[in-house]
């Protein structure tokens, strides 16, 4: 190991990189194939050099924002809605990647039990409401019910109709109570979702994500459309308006996402105390312990 600051500071910059290289990887590992195919229908691509430095930008102005929030205890919920495979989880990856997981967290609900089916709709999801100092992101939310419930019979038109009548004034009331909410409904068309389907089918780390769900969101297409239109209808209120990012190109959409979300927020720097390493304390009287050797993960590597 070297003993040049600057070579050490090399190095752990390259880390980071790799780190980065290895989340983009989960869109590489395809058959030959089907790459070939995804290569010829995005003709104009991203150029990874851009990609990565923009996001690093941005990804360090989202720091700032998480800085802001936990010094001014700000409240920010982030919507994350769309069609099957539009790119949701891949841009609140890119979001959350450097931020501090007690600042900024991540919501995905399963299925409800019986239990919260007989509950008040919205009850489920507000004990996961922020509290001072904290970002959350709702990695699909209560417009489960206008979307996969309402399409796929969960829900009868009575509980859908109530839910239309309701939501306006339950995020007004989010609003009202000091919250910043934002809605992202990710785009993605009739050919690019077919082809992120084929991708996963054929790739063996992503076909954990094709489930019963995903596969009959191919067969009922119009009705996901309707039932998004009419959602976009009754619910894109002043207090909490919708945004639509088109996500046919990955790359475009993270980045665009991120940035249009920073600039929704007055976030400002705040005062920082310098951080100073303290210097090591040494004990003469101490001796360190020999542990036994089945205590230790096996170095296999």
């Amino acid at each position: 190991m070297t003993d040049d600051p600057q070579d050490w500071l090399k190095a752990e910059l390259i880390d980071s990189f790799d780190e980065d290289y290895e989340i983009e990887l989960e869109d590489a590992v395809l058959s030959r194939e089907i790459r070939q195919i995804y290569r010829d229908t995005h003709p104009d691509p991203l150029d990874r050099k851009t990609y990565f430095f923009e996001l690093l930008r941005l990804q360090a102005e989202l720091i700032r924002l998480q800085d802001w929030v936990s010094h001014y205890r700000e409240k920010i919920i982030v919507l994350f809605e769309g069609r099957d495979s539009a790119g949701k989880g891949g841009a609140i990856k890119r979001i959350t990647q450097r931020l501090n997981p007690r600042v900024a967290r991540v919501v995905a609900l399963p299925a409800p039990s019986e239990r919260e089916k007989s509950q008040w709709y919205f009850q489920r999801y507000v004990p996961h409401l922020p509290a001072g100092g904290e970002i959350v992101l709702f990695d699909r939310s209560w417009y489960n019910r206008a979307g996969v419930e309402r399409v796929m019979g969960f829900a009868n038109d009575t509980q859908v109709e109530q839910f239309f009548q309701d939501v306006p004034e339950f995020e007004r009331m989010l609003v009202r109570s000091g919250i910043r909410l934002v809605k992202y409904w990710f785009s993605v068309s009739d050919e690019e979702q077919q082809m992120r389907f084929l991708m996963r089918l054929h790739d063996p780390l992503k076909q954990w994500k094709l489930s019963p769900m995903d596969l009959q969101s191919r067969v009922r297409w119009e009705a996901y459309t309707k039932a998004k239109e009419e959602m976009f209808e009754r619910t894109n209120i002043p207090e909490a308006p919708w945004y639509i990012v088109p996500g046919n190109d990955k790359r475009r959409a993270r980045l665009n996402c991120i940035d249009h979300l920073l600039s929704l927020i007055p976030y400002t720097e705040v005062p920082q105390e310098e951080i100073r390493l303290p210097d090591r304390v040494f004990n003469l009287d101490y001796e360190r312990q020999v542990l036994p050797r089945s205590l230790y993960v096996p170095q296999k590597y």
